[in-house]
Formats: structure tokens, sequence, C-alpha cells
């Protein structure tokens, strides 16, 4: 058996030479100074191969984009510290709650837990293909004046856009956790949560606390409260915030996986005036899946919802469980995504994760294209 993927012909693939070739478009409309590519993670727990895989390919396309139009690359690995660290139900009401990692661990546990997890893979790749990268949390992210900016100058047109993300109740979900010592909880769904502008550069949010009831905080362009906004609510900010012209492209890596869900953050984004040029730059990485089709979830594995694949392997799941060193697991990650970028057939697709084992435990050998 060959290791490299015999991949079928699609409409996408059909039409590019190069996998690349999906971003030349947004790179000759307004030529950039430079590309950043912007590849989020949620930090609860240990990389599994998915999380790997995208972190990887976008090292990859940096280093692809930067030979093939000579424009300085970056990568910019997004730590999503506001992913639930615990969860729990207010028996009174039957609201639920969460306090997230950040409010959870603390910045230093947090810088810890990247350093430990995340890191060396990035440093590996960064050396490998000599692409500079940068780490940010959520919490500095949301801290910094352009993302704060942006939120407050969309609070005059959120209602536009609220349906689009959250559809099934037209509320998009803001929390700002418990300001006490010691708490840091906030509702999940936040029902209760109330913004209102006092001023073109200040909001007073009013929510409830699982412990402490009812507390106000404040919103401005450099300081307040910390702003955790859901999923779909955030990649709008986000995308909005780092889509204002200054001589830098960035470009969002995400998984498969994401392909539905940016169809609701795009209409969220016309919703509020913007034009399709102005929204952000998109790749869609292959999805590790099972043989059911459904993507690969360490968290329904763990909890025994659903069997480890028939074939896969432990370090799937957990980065650390590999069977050799970092350095071993860095060097195969670029051999395999050497082998997804060579052709566009074997980028835009899924993959098993069967076949992810096979590709990365086989010795390394550059792709054919399928014929």
């Amino acid at each position: 058996m060959t290791t490299h993927p015999v991949s079928p012909n699609t409409v996408l693939a059909n039409a590019l030479y190069r996998t690349e070739d999906v971003l030349t478009p947004r790179i000759l409309a307004t030529p950039p100074e430079r590309i950043v590519l912007v590849v989020g993670t949620q930090i609860n727990g240990a990389p599994h191969i998915g999380t790997s895989l995208v972190q990887s390919l976008a090292f990859a396309m940096a280093a692809r984009l930067r030979d093939r139009f000579g424009i300085p690359t970056e990568v910019l690995f997004s730590a999503l510290d506001n992913a639930p660290y615990e969860l729990t139900v207010d028996p009174a009401t039957g609201h639920r709650y969460q306090r997230a990692y950040g409010q959870a661990l603390g910045e230093q546990a947090l810088t810890d837990l990247v350093a430990a997890l995340y890191q060396p893979l990035f440093t590996a790749l960064s050396r490998q293909l000599s692409i500079p990268h940068r780490v940010e949390t959520y919490t500095h992210q949301q801290a910094g004046e352009r993302f704060r900016r942006t939120w407050l100058r969309l609070q005059p047109r959120v209602d536009a856009a609220r349906w689009w993300l959250a559809p099934s109740t037209g509320t998009p979900h803001l929390r700002v956790p418990c300001p006490q010592p010691g708490c840091g909880w906030a509702e999940k769904h936040a029902e209760r949560t109330r913004v209102q502008l006092t001023d073109r550069e200040v909001a007073q949010v009013a929510a409830v606390c699982l412990h402490h009831g009812l507390y106000q905080a404040t919103i401005t362009p450099t300081e307040g409260a910390y702003l955790d906004l859901a999923t779909l609510y955030r990649n709008m900010v986000k995308g909005l915030a780092l889509s204002s012209p200054h001589g830098t492209l960035h470009v969002m890596v995400k998984g498969g996986d994401w392909v539905f869900g940016s169809h609701l953050v795009d209409e969220a984004l016309q919703a509020v005036g913007l034009t399709r040029v102005q929204f952000p730059a998109r790749l869609f990485c292959p999805q590790v899946v099972t043989d059911t089709g459904a993507k690969l979830s360490k968290s329904l594995i763990r909890e025994g919802r659903t069997p480890l694949p028939e074939g896969a392997a432990n370090w799937m799941l957990d980065a650390r469980e590999w069977p050799g060193t970092i350095a071993e697991y860095a060097e195969q990650l670029p051999a395999m995504t050497d082998t997804l970028l060579s052709d566009p057939r074997h980028f835009f697709r899924s993959y098993s994760a069967i076949e992810i084992s096979r590709m990365m435990t086989a010795p390394a050998t550059r792709s054919v294209p399928a014929p």
C-alpha cells in the first residue's frame, strides 16, 4: 500500500493548480505587507490529532505563501482560555453557569499550561520551516483596545445580527464573569445579561452571579470587565477587528467543521453593514473523522459515548502519548502536511482517523497527484 492518499476530484480542487491558490484572490486584491495565519484552540487539555494537524498546516501554509508571493508570514496561535473549566446549574432557577479556564486557573497557570502542551510543537515547527510565531491568550486579546473598541462599535447594530449569532434564541452570549475575588462564575447562556451604552465608548453590563446575585460591570476600550463572547460572537468581533487595512492580511485557519458555522458569522457581518470584500480570509483544513463520518471527538470518547475508532491509537487523543519524542512527532506532522498540501484534492477533503494514523506512522514519501 502506498503512503500517499488517493483522493477524488472536487469542484474546488478542480479549480486550483496549487492548494495555496485558494487565497490568491485576497492577496492580489490588496497586496499586503505581511500575512498572519491565525489558528485558535480551546485550552482544555492536551491537543489531539485534529488540533495538531490544523496547527501544523498553519505553519506549512505560511511557508508556502512566503515562498510563492515573497511576502513575510507568521503564525499567531490564539489560546482560547475562555473554554469552560467548570459547569453547574443553579438549583433555584435552572440557569446554567460556567467558570472558564482564565478565571479558574489564573494567568501564570495558563502560561505554564500552554508552554507545556503546545509550545514544544510550535517551537519545532517554527524552526523547521523558518516561520516566526506568537502566542496570545483570549484573556489578552479581549483586553486589547482594538478588540474592545470593535465590540463597542458593534453595539448599536448588534440587534441586526443577533439572530445570525444565536439562531435559536436571538440572544448572543455575552459573559462578564463575576468580579468578586475568587469567583469568576458567569451565566453560560446570558439570559439575564443586559448591555447598555452610556457613552459612545462606555458600556454598562448587568448580570446575575451564581453566588453573589446581581452585579454591574463597565467596559471601555482600554479597561474594565472581562469580555467573554460565545464562539460565533467572538469570531465575528475578532474577524472584524482584524479586517481593518493596516498592511496585514490575517487568514483564519480552521478545521473543516467550521465551514457551517462560518456561514452564520458571514451573515452576521453582512447584517451590520460589511461587504464581502471586508470579510476575513479563511482557510478550512481537512477534518479528522471516525468511521461513521463524525468528527473525531476527544470528549465523546473519554466520556464513553463513542469508542476509539478501530485502528486508531491513543496518541491521537493526547499528543503526549505519541510513542517517541516531541521532535519525532514534529517531524512526522510536516511530512504529512506536505502530502496534504501537495495536491488540492488531498487538502480539500476529510480523513478518517485510521488513514491519518497510517500516514503519520508510515515512512514519509512525496505525494503524487490523483489520476
